[in-house]
């Protein structure tokens, strides 16, 4: 092992203060100059993504009923939203359960998903067989 060096100084360099955070929005959007006078591009706030979906020009808005009252959670999966239990919840009005989506034109199949029971729809006019030894039912918009 190495003998330590017997001097011990140290350099103290000269620490700026730290700043202070500020809680009024105004501190964020105010540009700071640079060396070369020009003022930085000032951060906006991103805009809130909109919470419904917005139909396309080409698609078409279908609605999901499904009537089950006694059911307490309801959702609609299918090839629209890859078969992802909480991708489209639907909402209870009191007797049945609604969801609409907007849809682009083609074959779709979908199930519902009460309380975590799989049915089919039972007003569905065409269904299918599928992989689990139940059928999907089938849309086409």
């Amino acid at each position: 092992m190495q003998p330590r060096h017997p001097e011990t100084s140290t350099i103290d360099r000269p620490t700026p203060p730290p700043k202070a955070r500020s809680t009024t929005p105004d501190a964020a959007e105010k540009p700071a100059t640079g060396k070369s006078g020009e003022k930085p591009a000032t951060v906006k706030p991103m805009a809130e993504k909109p919470r419904e979906q917005k139909e396309k020009p080409n698609q078409k808005t279908v609605e999901f009923r499904l009537s089950m009252p006694q059911a307490r959670n309801v959702a609609v999966v299918g090839t629209f939203n890859n078969w992802d239990t909480k991708k489209t919840p639907m909402q209870n009005d009191g007797t049945n359960w609604k969801a609409s989506i907007p849809l682009a034109p083609g074959r779709y199949e979908y199930r519902f998903v009460a309380d975590g029971q799989w049915l089919s729809d039972p007003n569905a006019k065409e269904s299918v067989g599928n992989d689990f030894g139940s059928s999907n039912s089938v849309l086409m918009v």
